[in-house]
């Protein structure tokens, strides 16, 4: 019985601390965890912008490479009609599904360096970020 008893005890007792633990985070609106960052990171975007910037430019230029630029979406198109023209068609599909991938990747980067231009804009009128 004693042991029953100091169980049922300890037991209320974490019930009770967690009821008041609960009660406690409730009042608190909007708990923030520690280290969660305050702002919205407008100056660490307005000092990578140039490096984001030179990064899709780099990507663009390759995916509208010619056949002889890896990664390149002529390349793969030229893959893709050499695996049909051997008839290899499971290589043909695999790859025809990455050629689709590929040319969605053009109009998003396109559209993210549109933005990035805007936001480099923003960047210089509002000193880097610093100006709230």
């Amino acid at each position: 019985m004693p042991r029953t008893r100091t169980t049922v005890v300890s037991l209320v007792a974490v019930g009770t601390l967690l009821g008041a633990a609960g009660a406690a985070t409730a009042d608190d609106p909007q708990p923030t965890p520690s280290g969660a960052p305050t702002g919205d990171g407008a100056s660490a975007l307005c000092k990578r912008a140039p490096k984001i910037d030179r990064r899709i430019e780099r990507i663009l230029d390759r995916l509208n490479g010619d056949a002889s630029q890896r990664g390149s979406i002529a390349r793969l198109e030229q893959r893709v009609a050499n695996a049909k023209s051997a008839g290899h068609t499971e290589i043909e599909t695999y790859l025809n599904g990455r050629l689709t991938f590929r040319r969605s990747l053009v109009p998003t980067l396109e559209a993210r360096q549109k933005d990035l231009a805007d936001v480099e804009k923003w960047c210089e009128a509002h000193d880097n970020g610093a100006d709230k």
